[in-house]
């Protein structure tokens, strides 16, 4: 008799978890909460649509529900509050759109937790209905050294600093939309084992999604499947801003995946970030650069990348700095334009890829690029640079390749290159054209060309 019960058990159980995966997204959430014994708020006295700010009713009933450990579920509403603290073993799970914490501004901010541990967040809107956020912090949420963190299938927007802010945490942001950011969308600061995946992050005035440490070091965030679009640059600068996605000193990001398009800078941008990966990833209309790895960097793959739109499609720059070591593979790179949004530094805009140092090319399709096609080295600024089996069309020029004195070594060999307006393949001294055709031609040392296959 007690097996049977058992069975039956087991039966009702797996038959309320099919339930929630099978119903809708509000159902499910309400289903997990029941799931964990949930606590509705409202029996802690905290209501939906109150006219009244509700943050000490709020804080109560986070504080008695971690105490009994327990979900709270907030039905759906809007709640007014502030300034509240999240303590460890916090889990608030809400009806996903329809469930709102507005921020009630003075000074404050919505959300801070501080080193706590398994703070989870499910089907909450958080509106920072552009109010002002105190000096004390630069996010409308803000989590400070937290042990797994988890936002999931959340939504913020209307801040007046940055949306989401985490400070040397763990964790994940999954299946969030953030938007209207008067700063950058999410920030990361020296997180010690972060996935930011899925989420939707749009038309934030001066980034997307930054992954940052104030020192360089490991760190290892997983950016994957994000959809990115409508950053602006509201500090202006040369790139500093206005960025999809930005690595900063934070080495072993992975950066896959993700779709990033109308940024007013560069859809991926790496600085300083060694062992790097930038793979399948769309980027699609930037305003400058569309793929940056620059100056300190040692190490970095860049693959199987779409770049259609952009001043550059990919630079891998800054041998004067130590910028060095890549792999540049299978990338498609189209619709380059010269004019960008300030005048024309270096070797300018219009170019599909430049490398400088310790860098293979291989397998990439450049076409449409006005100036260059590829553009190996620049200056003294080249070592061990092998381009092969790359297809270059309808450029300026197709290969340019560096030829002042003092520059390393380059192989250029079994590429295609048809209707360069310019010139096939030439030698560069800067800016200035100096050789005529170099395939299969022998004049300069450091160079192999021979092999390639140029067309009219």
């Amino acid at each position: 008799m007690t097996r049977n019960l058992s069975k039956l058990n087991r039966r009702a159980f797996l038959a309320g978890t099919a339930l929630c995966l099978s119903g809708t997204v509000a159902a499910a959430q309400m289903k997990v909460a029941d799931l964990r014994g949930s606590i509705d708020s409202q029996e802690l006295g905290l209501l939906p649509n109150a006219a009244d700010d509700q943050s000490a009713q709020f804080q109560n009933a986070v504080n008695r529900a971690v105490e009994r450990g327990r979900a709270l579920f907030l039905p759906a509403g809007t709640y007014p509050v502030a300034n509240l603290r999240l303590p460890s073993g916090t889990l608030i799970v809400g009806v996903p759109g329809r469930t709102r914490l507005v921020y009630q501004g003075g000074g404050g901010q919505l959300i801070r937790a501080e080193g706590v541990s398994n703070v989870g967040l499910t089907g909450i809107t958080f509106d920072g209905a552009n109010r002002s956020i105190g000096d004390f912090t630069e996010g409308l949420l803000h989590f400070i050294g937290v042990r797994n963190v988890a936002l999931d299938n959340c939504e913020i927007a209307g801040s007046s600093k940055m949306g989401l802010l985490l400070d040397r945490c763990s964790g994940r942001v999954e299946n969030c939309r953030i938007s209207g950011a008067a700063e950058a969308g999410l920030r990361s600061n020296e997180a010690t084992g972060l996935a930011i995946t899925g989420n939707s992050v749009t038309d934030c005035a001066n980034g997307g999604i930054w992954v940052h440490r104030w020192r360089e070091g490991e760190d290892g965030t997983i950016v994957s499947g994000n959809r990115v679009e409508r950053i602006g640059a509201r500090y202006g600068g040369t790139g500093q801003f206005g960025n999809g996605i930005n690595v900063f000193r934070a080495h072993g990001v992975m950066v896959s995946n993700n779709r990033v398009a109308d940024c007013a800078f560069s859809a991926i941008r790496s600085n300083a970030g060694s062992n790097v990966q930038i793979i399948g990833n769309s980027c699609l209309r930037s305003g400058e650069t569309a793929i940056y790895s620059e100056f300190g960097f040692q190490g970095a793959i860049i693959a199987n990348n779409i770049v259609d739109g952009g001043t550059i499609g990919i630079s891998i720059a800054n041998f004067m700095d130590g910028g060095r070591l890549a792999v540049c593979s299978g990338n498609l790179i189209r619709n380059i334009k010269k004019e960008g949004p300030y005048p024309p530094e270096v070797a300018g805009f219009g170019i599909g890829i430049a490398v400088e140092a310790d860098t293979t090319l291989t397998g990439n399709v450049v076409e449409g690029a006005p100036k260059f096609g590829l553009l190996l080295g620049w200056g003294p600024y080249m070592r061990n640079i092998a381009a092969s089996q790359n297809v270059i069309r309808d450029c300026g020029t197709g290969i340019a390749v560096t030829v002042v004195d003092g520059a390393g070594s380059a192989v250029i060999t079994n590429n295609i290159v048809q209707g360069s307006k310019e010139g096939a393949i030439n030698g560069f001294r800067w800016l200035e054209k100096s050789t005529g055709e170099l395939n299969n031609v022998s004049e300069f040392s450091n160079l192999t060309v021979n092999g390639n296959q140029v067309a009219a």
